[in-house]
């Protein structure tokens, strides 16, 4: 049950639109970028994703809810999303997995939604005009003066030049074992052989699919100096995925982010981390004009002319433009010929800029964690 009588919610774009539709979950007022996710399912797994820090999710799929949550569908442990908009109004789930309704989950995570809104005309501006400011406004009274509320949106900061991977990140390292964040003690870091994740706001399943490999799974900080990291040998280094703006999380960390060009050992970097390597390597990053989220993005894979469906939440791209030499391009989109994956020639580094760890193919794209395996043992 809502946490007030009042269902009224009102959503303002910062290109002046409003739309008035029924609020449901957590009452307060929620800023973001706005953008659109095209999954028909994965709701649970979307708001959980680190990487939609900070932004609204617009939902095209207008059945949202319908199978309720899970403990066990979380990419984290918090919603990240600022919200969501949804066509269809909520109703009670049935799913036999469903554990709490997903506006009683909103509410117990103080996050919110607005439904009885036409997404589809949303989706349609996005596309058209690129990417906006949003304001999502469920008060517990009477509604705000929309005047005073296009005000507030004003002082919103854009995505570009945000570094959020600091404020997602973990801020002490710890052990992925058996599906579950573990503390470690400092003494026992690097007594044996490990692969180190750089988090930038990794999601749970990359984890899970990373510990397969068979080391052990430390996961630092994104400000952890590689130089204390390099000290502790480990097998392989893995770069996380993660949100904001990657040309700023590069460049608030260049000089420890360029001793990365002196690790010996494989590197594999996933969507932010792709972006970071790419970077790293004399590449530009730039902001797309609504991005790509969904999952079902075709992406050929360059090297076996094999097409791969994937899982993609990325709103910045590696520029074509003036690509450095030492960077090969080895998978591309096949919606809009973006780079989608990359190799640095004559290292034992690459990355890709969708999710391999998912499963909308089903499973695609999952040799990518075995390629990682390879390295790490051919570089032991």
């Amino acid at each position: 049950m809502n946490n007030s009588v009042n269902r009224k919610c009102l959503l303002i774009l910062d290109d002046g639109s409003t739309f008035l539709g029924d609020g449901f979950g957590y009452n307060s007022d929620y800023f973001g970028e706005i953008c659109f996710n095209t999954s028909i399912t994965g709701y649970q797994e979307i708001l959980t994703d680190p990487s939609y820090f900070k932004q609204i999710i617009n939902f095209t799929f207008p059945h949202i809810g319908i199978v309720g949550t899970n403990k066990f569908d979380y990419e984290s442990s918090e919603i990240y999303a600022s919200a969501c908009i949804i066509n269809n109004n909520l109703t009670p789930p049935s799913n036999f997995r469903s554990e709490r309704s997903f506006e009683d989950w909103l509410i117990n995570h103080k996050k919110a939604c607005v439904t009885n809104i036409d997404t589809r005309s949303i989706t349609k501006s996005i596309r058209e005009s690129g990417v906006c400011r949003a304001l999502l406004h469920f008060p517990k009274g009477k509604l705000k003066d929309i005047s005073v509320l296009k005000n507030e949106l004003k002082k919103l900061p854009e995505m570009n030049n945000l570094d959020l991977a600091y404020e997602v990140s973990t801020k002490e390292i710890y052990l992925w074992k058996n599906g579950k964040r573990n503390k470690i003690s400092s003494e026992k870091i690097g007594k044996e052989k490990f692969i180190a994740c750089i988090d930038f706001g990794v999601k749970k399943k990359i984890l899970d699919l990373l510990e397969l490999i068979g080391f052990p799974i430390l996961v630092f900080p994104c400000d952890y100096t590689f130089k204390k990291l390099f000290d502790l040998n480990p097998q392989g280094i893995f770069l996380s995925n993660g949100p904001g703006d990657p040309q700023a999380t590069f460049k608030n960390n260049l000089s420890n982010f360029n001793l990365l060009k002196n690790f010996k050992k494989p590197v594999f970097g996933i969507c932010l981390g792709h972006q970071i390597l790419s970077l790293l390597f004399g590449a530009k990053t730039e902001k797309m004009h609504h991005g790509h989220r969904g999952a079902n993005h075709p992406i050929k894979n360059l090297r076996n002319k094999k097409v791969e469906i994937t899982v993609q939440n990325h709103g910045f791209v590696v520029s074509k433009h003036k690509l450095p030499r030492n960077i090969e391009v080895t998978h591309k989109s096949l919606f809009d010929d973006t780079i989608a994956g990359i190799q640095i020639k004559n290292k034992p580094f690459f990355s890709v800029q969708y999710h391999p760890e998912a499963s909308p193919g089903p499973q695609d794209s999952r040799y990518l964690f075995k390629k990682f395996e390879d390295l790490i043992k051919k570089n032991a």
